[in-house]
C-alpha cells in the first residue's frame, strides 16, 4: 500500500505539504523495491535519505512554529525527536544486523504509519493556527 497526500493529509502550507511528498516518495520507493524483491537493497538508501531530510523538515517546521509563536511547538518538537530517534535506531539495526525483511517492514509501518499520523495529528494543528496568525 503506497503511502498519498491525501486531501485530509493537506496543511494548505505550500513547503510543508511539498516536504511531506518527498518523504511519501523515500517510503514508496522502498515499498516499490519490496515489491520487486529489492528491499533489502533499497533499504540503506532509504534511511539515509529520510535521516538527512526529516532534520531538513522539522528544522523549517520548527521555524514556522516559533515564527508564528505556536503554543504547542515544545511538544511538537518532543514528537520530531522521537521520530529522528527512531529512524537512528533502524539505522543501528541496519548496521548491526544488516538489512532483512523484517527490518523493512518496521521501516514501512514504523516510519510511514508514524508520519501519517503526525501529519493527521499535530502538523494539521499547527498549519491551521499558522494561517490564522499571518498577517
Amino acid at each position: 500500500m503506497a503511502y498519498t497526500l491525501t486531501k485530509d493529509l493537506i496543511t494548505s502550507n505550500s513547503m510543508i505539504d511539498s516536504q511531506h511528498q518527498q518523504l511519501f516518495d523515500a517510503i514508496n520507493a522502498l515499498l516499490d523495491a519490496c515489491s520487486k524483491g529489492q528491499g533489502r537493497a533499497e533499504i540503506g538508501k532509504t534511511l539515509d535519505f529520510l535521516s538527512k531530510y526529516v532534520d531538513k523538515h522539522f528544522s523549517d517546521e520548527e521555524k514556522l512554529q516559533k515564527q508564528y509563536g505556536y503554543p504547542g511547538y515544545e511538544q511538537h518538537h518532543k514528537y520530531h525527536e522521537e521520530y529522528k530517534k527512531i529512524i537512528r535506531e533502524l539505522q543501528q539495526e541496519l548496521s548491526q544486523n544488516g538489512a532483512n525483511i523484517a527490518l523493512v517492514a518496521k521501516v514501512n509501518t514504523a516510519i510511514g504509519g508514524w508520519l501519517v499520523n503526525h501529519i493527521k495529528r499535530e502538523d494539521l494543528k499547527m498549519a491551521q493556527f499558522i494561517r490564522e496568525n499571518q498577517n
